[in-house]
């Protein structure tokens, strides 16, 4: 490292650092647009680490930085960010200044991801080639270590660290947003350093030899050919015994590439290896790291650019084998993307999406991870082609997709069993539930797609043989005939060995495989489409009741004799769980139903036979039990039964208001002066004369049922069987008192005054009219009191 100068960048960085409290962004910037043009890089060395830090934020999350997660366009400051950190702003040209004179900078080890950090802590070199020979080792010992970083490494560690900081937020504002400076920066850098198109630009600045100082990130030993199939280390190197690097001159082209790509990898899907996911089995350890929507939607978005850029590969490349290839014919970012997506991005982003799917919450959020999923097992999405108009399940995927698929197996397989093990703990009847089982079923009812799965499965249940004269490839077909060294069962075994080195790499030698197609999951899927038929019910039978319920409400509702709920939703429902959306979740269930059944040739009779039989056993009086309870001292008590029941949307309680009846919300159909008053009077009468209504309502005579009529609420005995209401407040509930709250409504209000209208214009008086109406009321009392219960029989 250069010895730096202290006198004049010291002043420098003291003004930069007092402008940063005093001046405005769009200033500091030009300010700083000035200084790394002017300013040699000796000096610039001092105050980069500050300006990435002040940028950014810190790597403890304590200085926020610029925001840039929380910046969106609709920003006065959000263009002038852009401008400035743009892959040829005058801060990567800062870079590259430094970078010129082989600057380091040190990131300590603790920010590392889990397994990297543990790894060198345990003094083994880790796989992934970033990390190598930059290791500091102060006097302190281990636990203090430091990685010494060139300039571009340290400003895109920081850019890419800056996604998993723990923010605080303001409240009201969140960062899963796909708008934000943040967002839209990983995708221009991702578009300027992979580019689909032509090459990297070159860097501006260049030492003396004419090339940029990089540290390269592999040897020259060390060729992309190899990189085709990712396989562990079998031997972990010593960490204090790092082997020396020659710099490849055909990897100076790429480097800035392949560090960006091994940054993004490392930072943000690193966080889990195969040890660390099987000691999470365990209930009792505790999550070492917990991906937000927001950081699901940039992994994403790295997903889908790197497939667009791997398929950008020219034909004759992507024909040649790895084996065979010649560098001396192919650039080297023609190499790069040969490999990219295998290589570097597979394993950690199976454990990535392993440990999402078995840990996120059961809810709509969940929807990140699975498209991110479905972006990566759907690679020719991203081949750049304009595809038909025809609907993506009778868009056939072609034949060339099928090493892909062989060679990400897991991917496939693997992921579907752990979703089916999610979908059927997930409330169906909620319609982006349903979305999200229509997705994945219309997704793997792509033609051509279960036959290539199975058929990579079938490869690697082949028995292994071991070849003799030493042949490269490992595994061979007992099927196939002829000579060892014949073409085609050269081809056949090479095929077997990538697929079942794909699956030990991911899952370990010693792993159980159990087949997508074979008969275990075949039961779970079976299981799955009885919980979509049942979904499918519920979500019909509460439609029906929200329309029945509107369309009373609808004529009712001018006589104050409608339901109170203003949404006209079954009781105890979601707002996603009515008028339109029921109608989607029925429709996207159905949906599924059909492409589950596709992709797994169903008997079409018997599953026919299957929803039949469900439909006949839950019939209106078992829909519309209670869900399977024991009677506890203070109510019912739900089995584990019970919760299935709920979960799946087979049945439900009859969630109300369990409070005094007297104090709920006020509604926008009442008035809020006249609900206090009356509140206020009724009180006061309650308090008077409890002990007389109580023995009046105790009467077992026509005056006692009258009372009750009036003063006590008649279904409090069907709300202790229909809903999980305690004992205790049940009875404090069903005390007699007077409620003068119904005439706080405005619709009360409303006919009122309709009556003395109509009174008005017979020539009635305001107290004869009154009269009239108290008179009617009680008749009507009566009325109810005498053949009320014929009423509700018939």
């Amino acid at each position: 490292m250069a010895a730096p100068i202290l006198q004049q960048p010291s002043f420098l960085l003291a003004n930069l650092k007092a402008d940063a409290t005093t001046k405005p962004l769009i200033q500091r910037c030009q300010d700083l647009v000035k200084i790394i043009d002017e300013y040699p890089a000796k000096e610039l060395h001092l105050i980069f680490p500050w300006l990435v830090e002040s940028v950014f934020g810190s790597l403890d999350g304590i200085i926020a930085g610029w925001n840039l997660r929380l910046l969106h366009s609709r920003n006065n400051e959000y263009n002038i960010v852009m401008e400035f950190l743009n892959p040829s702003g005058p801060m990567m040209k800062l870079v590259y200044k430094l970078q010129a004179e082989e600057y380091k900078y040190e990131i300590p080890v603790n920010y590392l991801p889990g397994p990297v950090k543990a790894c060198i802590q345990e003094g083994v070199l880790p796989d992934c080639p970033l990390f190598h020979n930059k290791l500091q080792f102060p006097l302190s010992g281990v636990l203090t270590l430091n990685l010494a970083l060139n300039p571009f490494e340290f400003f895109m560690f920081n850019f890419a660290y800056c996604l998993i900081t723990p923010k605080n937020y303001p409240q009201g504002q969140h960062g899963s947003s796909t708008d934000t400076a943040y967002f839209v920066l990983v995708d221009t850098y991702l578009k300027y350093f992979l580019p689909s198109e032509g090459s990297v630009p070159p860097s501006p600045f260049s030492d003396s030899r004419g090339s940029v100082t990089a540290p390269p990130t592999r040897s020259s030993s060390v060729s992309f050919a190899g990189y085709g199939v990712h396989t562990p280390s079998l031997l972990k190197h010593h960490i204090f015994h790092q082997p020396s690097v020659n710099a490849d001159p055909a990897a100076q082209e790429i480097w800035r590439s392949e560090t960006l790509l091994q940054m993004f990898v490392e930072i943000w899907l690193h966080h889990y290896s195969l040890e660390m996911y099987q000691k999470l089995q365990s209930p009792q350890v505790k999550e070492p790291f917990s991906p937000t929507e927001e950081h699901v939607l940039v992994v994403r978005l790295l997903v889908k650019h790197l497939h667009a850029f791997s398929n950008s590969l020219k034909p004759e490349q992507l024909s040649s084998s790895p084996s065979a290839h010649s560098h001396t014919h192919t650039s080297p970012l023609e190499e790069f993307k040969r490999v990219v997506v295998q290589r570097f991005v597979q394993q950690k982003l199976y454990l990535f999406l392993q440990h999402c799917f078995g840990h996120w919450p059961l809810d709509a959020s969940f929807r990140a991870v699975l498209e991110t999923w479905l972006s990566y097992i759907q690679p020719w999405r991203y081949t750049g082609e304009k595809t038909n108009s025809q609907p993506d399940q009778n868009r056939t995927v072609p034949d060339k997709w099928e090493s892909f698929v062989q060679e990400n197996l897991l991917m496939y397989t693997k992921l579907f069993q752990v979703l089916l093990n999610r979908a059927v703990r997930t409330d169906l009847v909620n319609a982006k539930n349903a979305l999200m089982v229509f997705r994945v079923a219309k997704v793997f009812a792509q033609p051509n797609l279960a036959e290539m799965i199975q058929k990579g499965e079938q490869l690697f249940l082949e028995p292994e043989h071991v070849l003799h004269h030493r042949q490269p490839r490992g595994y061979l077909t007992p099927s196939q005939g002829g000579s060892y060294l014949s073409s085609r069962q050269r081809v056949v075994t090479d095929v077997v060995f990538r697929v079942k080195s794909h699956v030990y790499a991911l899952e370990g030698q010693d792993c159980q495989y159990k087949q997508m197609f074979g008969p275990e999951l075949r039961g779970a899927v079976m299981k799955l489409i009885q919980i979509i038929a049942q979904a499918r019910q519920t979500a019909k039978r509460i439609s029906d009741h929200s329309n029945e319920v509107a369309a009373n409400n609808s004529f009712l509702s001018w006589f104050g004799m409608g339901s109170p709920d203003p949404n006209n939703t079954f009781p105890g429902a979601e707002p996603e769980e009515s008028g339109e959306c029921l109608k989607k979740t029925h429709e996207f269930l159905d949906r599924a139903l059909e492409n589950l059944c596709q992709i797994f040739k169903l008997n079409q009779v018997q599953l026919t036979q299957l929803i039949s039989n469900l439909g006949s056993s839950q019939d209106d009086g078992n829909s519309k039990q209670l869900p399977d309870c024991i009677q506890g001292e203070n109510g019912l008590i739900l089995t584990d039964l019970g919760r299935r029941q709920i979960i799946s949307g087979l049945r439900r309680f009859d969630v109300q208001y369990q409070g005094d009846p007297e104090l709920q919300p006020i509604r926008s159909y009442e008035s809020a002066l006249l609900v206090r008053l009356f509140y206020k009077i009724s009180s006061l009468v309650n308090d008077r004369f409890g002990g007389h209504m109580n023995a009046l309502c105790s009467r077992p005579d026509f005056l006692g049922r009258l009372g009750r009529h009036y003063l006590a609420d008649p279904n409090a005995s069907a709300r202790l069987r229909q809903s999980p209401i305690t004992r205790r407040t049940l009875e404090r509930n069903r005390q007699p008192r007077l409620s003068l709250r119904p005439l706080a409504s405005y619709r009360t209000l409303l006919l009122l005054l309709l009556l003395y209208v109509f009174g008005a214009l017979l020539s009635f008086g305001p107290i004869s009219s009154t009269l009239l109406i108290l008179t009617g009321g009680f008749l009507y009392g009566v009325f109810m009191t005498l053949f009320g219960d014929k009423l509700k029989t018939h």
